[in-house]
């Protein structure tokens, strides 16, 4: 059975995207262990942004120090992010998207975005997706089809690379029911392990699990939320409302660990500084601030506090420097991120697509 109405939601899933563009810029990298991150120098800390294919048969995976990936595949062509260059080939792919006929297009950031279609034969219109980015951009594309934007989002995976998977309220648990819950879309390390805790290890058991019990582990809205997402249900229209961010971030790596108050104040204080340049752009009151840090060798801690609605720099400063004043004494840190909340032009807006954490 099919969507109703003919109504189908696409993810279109750019293949290993960053490393993709930096072999289009340097053809002789085609088919090698192409790792990119930092500033290329595995002699730095820095982390994996992201790895080629041929790359990832090692082991390398994003988020990987660097150095330890560079160890991995010792001989990985190592390249510096290009953000811009990106930012310019997913600007090329995403309006290739919006040139599909009938086509609803939700961008969900560089590399992938949901379409909203109308058609008998959503597998031909997948194709012809892949087909136009290709033309367009020399970039291969995987697409999930499906009749929620959890399934077309969940069927990607099944795609990869360069393929087409569909899933459906008939065949869902069929293909999902027995995996493991950190498999679904919005369920990261620390949920999946709040979901064993209660005896929910599967997808299958979580889409069958009593709603009272979720409730009491997770909360009145999103005990019910993370059933409705085993059972892949929620969302099926997509929405091409342009996206606004919630906050704004900025963190550092240290390339020497900060061993003195005043050096991690004075970094605090310099991220904050780039961070407020980020919100001011924006025009929107800060409402809550965040601050990560990372105690070497590679433990992280976050603190948040929500505070009143507020323009004014040195509120949010003092806030800041009162999270600062949580960070161990005598821990020597490697890392130090800054976040700041915004509030949102329309904070009665709902729905619980799963987003990206800010982190």
């Amino acid at each position: 059975m099919g969507a109703d109405g003919g109504q189908w939601v696409l993810h279109v899933d750019l293949d290993q995207f960053i490393a993709a563009v930096e072999v289009l810029r340097r053809p002789e990298l085609a088919g090698l262990p192409v790792i990119v991150g930092g500033r290329g120098d595995p002699t730095e800390r820095a982390v994996v942004s992201t790895a080629s294919y041929e790359a990832r048969v090692f082991g390398v995976g994003s988020g990987m120090p660097l150095r330890i990936a560079a160890r991995k595949v010792p001989h990985a062509v190592i390249l510096p992010v290009d953000a811009p260059a990106y930012t310019a080939a997913s600007a090329e792919v995403m309006a290739t998207l919006r040139a599909q006929p009938g086509a609803v297009v939700q961008v969900l950031g560089w590399d992938e975005a949901f379409l909203g279609i109308t058609t008998d034969d959503p597998e031909a219109y997948a194709r012809r997706v892949q087909q136009a980015v290709l033309d367009a951009t020399a970039l291969h594309c995987s697409v999930g089809i499906g009749d929620t934007l959890v399934r077309a989002k969940v069927a990607t995976g099944f795609g990869k690379p360069g393929g087409i998977f569909r899933l459906t309220a008939d065949n869902w648990l069929d293909v999902m029911g027995a995996k493991p819950t950190i498999e679904l879309w919005g369920v990261g390390t620390r949920i999946s392990r709040r979901l064993a805790s209660l005896g929910i290890f599967t997808v299958a058991e979580l889409a069958a699990a009593d709603e009272g019990a979720l409730v009491t582990g997770f909360g009145p809205a999103m005990g019910p939320w993370f059933q409705q997402l085993g059972r892949g249900e929620g969302a099926r229209v997509v929405d091409d409302t342009p996206w606004v961010p919630r906050g704004h971030s900025r963190e550092t790596t240290f390339q020497r660990d900060l061993t003195e108050r005043a050096q991690v104040e004075g970094a605090a204080i310099e991220l904050l500084a780039q961070v407020l340049e980020d919100v001011v752009a924006d025009g929107r009151p800060i409402v809550g601030l965040g601050l990560k840090v990372r105690y070497a060798p590679f433990i992280t801690k976050t603190f948040t506090r929500k505070i009143p609605s507020t323009f004014d720099r040195d509120v949010v400063g003092a806030k800041a420097m009162e999270l600062v004043g949580k960070i161990e004494p005598d821990r020597p840190v490697r890392l130090l991120g800054l976040r700041a909340e915004m509030a949102m032009p329309d904070d009665a807006r709902t729905g619980h697509t799963p987003t990206r954490s800010g982190w």
